[in-house]
């Protein structure tokens, strides 16, 4: 029989908080952000409290080296010793009601889980206008975990609910008891599953898919995003920022918002990866984060260090405001003034990699750019030309830069013009 790849544990609910507070459990973009309806966290608090189990939790070990830190962060924090695979939204619903802490929904917009409990019979419910005013419920339950609080909380609720009606000592104990109670669910135990860190990330991908038939389907950004969540999350959270804000108009500061796209952090990171490591294809471009030796094919923290400070060195230009407006600029030269216009996201997301490209690296002047490029992405717009196998499209695209030297403008713009003139031939505009 073949060595399992997991262990069993098992952890109580405070101990669990205070390891995702501490950063030694992480909340990655593994799966998703947080997507249940409050009414499931009250659901869970209320199967908790009764006692019924509530399943278990999917853990895969990071495998760093003892005493790794993350990169490019002031406070120096552990890099987690453990990713969330299966029970995100529980564990997040967890943390969240106990906390008080905000997550973050699909939409990129932040909000609290508040619950309230009805002690006389025991009731969860999710917090309105109408449980606020309701002396009967304690409206907001984090106050219970708030340090040094509990017995202040439980003399709040008692003392507003004697306002309202008498309290005599037998129903006054009983309330008590029943707060304590729910004070206890500190001590509820999780059955966590362990997967090693031998476990490779294809096979996470096919044990998630295999116990959550509700799940995702897990694809290679996920797990570039779980790396920045471990080894950088400051990045990731810039990362998350910008795309966040390019949802919605700013009347106060500069932002990302436009009218032609609102990125996904899968679609930057892949801007990003192709400026620091012209690649497109983004198995290769885990394999390069996680550190691999190319010759011998083990792990090595130095190489994955040097990769991580290329990577970072990459996306600040690319989420520079000015850098992703003077871009936004080229989509209207080429006639492209809204979004409704655009069909294809992926036309936007490469030519801002060539776009980067030529700044950047090639350091062409931004008049002679944004004509260039103007051209490229109505030619790669028209034309479909990052649909379908995109990925060795553009690994051709960045393969033709291959033998032009570093501030070489004119020689990038001529490489960009061939291609154009190659595609839009007389042919494709007769025929194609």
């Amino acid at each position: 029989m073949p060595e399992p790849l997991y262990s069993d544990t098992t952890l109580a609910v405070s101990l669990l908080v205070h390891q995702v507070e501490r950063g030694t459990i992480a909340l990655p973009e593994l799966q998703r952000p947080y997507v249940w309806p409050a009414s499931k966290a009250r659901d869970l608090f209320d199967s908790m409290y009764k006692g019924f189990p509530v399943g278990s939790l999917l853990f895969w070990k990071t495998g760093v080296e003892p005493g790794a830190r993350q990169i490019g962060t002031d406070a120096k924090q552990a890099v987690p010793e453990h990713l969330i695979v299966d029970g995100q939204q529980r564990l997040t619903s967890l943390y969240a009601v106990i906390t008080g802490a905000p997550v973050l929904r699909d939409d990129f917009s932040t909000r609290r889980i508040r619950l309230a409990f009805r002690p006389a019979d025991a009731t969860f419910a999710v917090t309105d206008a109408a449980i606020e005013k309701d002396p009967e419920f304690m409206p907001d339950v984090s106050e219970l975990w708030k340090p040094n609080n509990r017995k202040k909380a439980v003399r709040g609720f008692l003392t507003r609910l004697a306002e309202k009606r008498e309290l005599d000592e037998v129903e006054t104990d009983r309330l008590d008891t029943a707060l304590d109670d729910l004070f206890g669910l500190g001590s509820y135990t999780f059955k966590i599953v362990e997967l090693s860190d031998r476990v490779d990330e294809e096979e996470v991908a096919e044990i998630f898919v295999r116990i959550n038939s509700n799940g995702v389907t897990l694809n290679q950004a996920d797990f570039i995003l779980t790396l920045l969540s471990v080894f950088w999350e400051p990045g990731r959270r810039e990362l998350e920022r910008f795309c966040r804000e390019s949802h919605t108009p700013s009347l106060t500061t500069a932002s990302s918002f436009n009218w032609h796209i609102q990125p996904e952090p899968s679609q930057l990171l892949r801007v990003t990866s192709a400026l620091a490591l012209r690649r497109a294809v983004l198995k290769q471009v885990y394999a390069i984060l996680r550190g691999r030796d190319p010759e011998t094919g083990k792990l090595s923290a130095a190489l994955r260090e040097e990769q991580f400070a290329r990577l970072q060195a990459a996306q600040k230009h690319v989420l520079d405001l000015t850098n992703w407006h003077e871009f936004l600029q080229c989509l209207e030269r080429a006639g492209f003034r809204a979004g409704r216009m655009i069909s294809s996201d992926n036309a936007i997301i490469f030519t801002y990699a060539m776009w980067l490209l030529g700044r950047v690296d090639y350091q062409v002047p931004l008049d002679r750019l944004r004509e260039t490029i103007a051209r490229w992405f109505f030619m790669a717009h028209t034309t479909g030309r990052y649909s379908g196998s995109f990925e060795s499209r553009v690994e051709q695209d960045f393969g033709r830069l291959n033998n032009i030297l570093v501030g070489d403008a004119d020689a990038y713009l001529a490489a960009l013009d061939k291609v154009i003139d190659d595609t839009f031939t007389h042919d494709y505009w007769t025929i194609t």
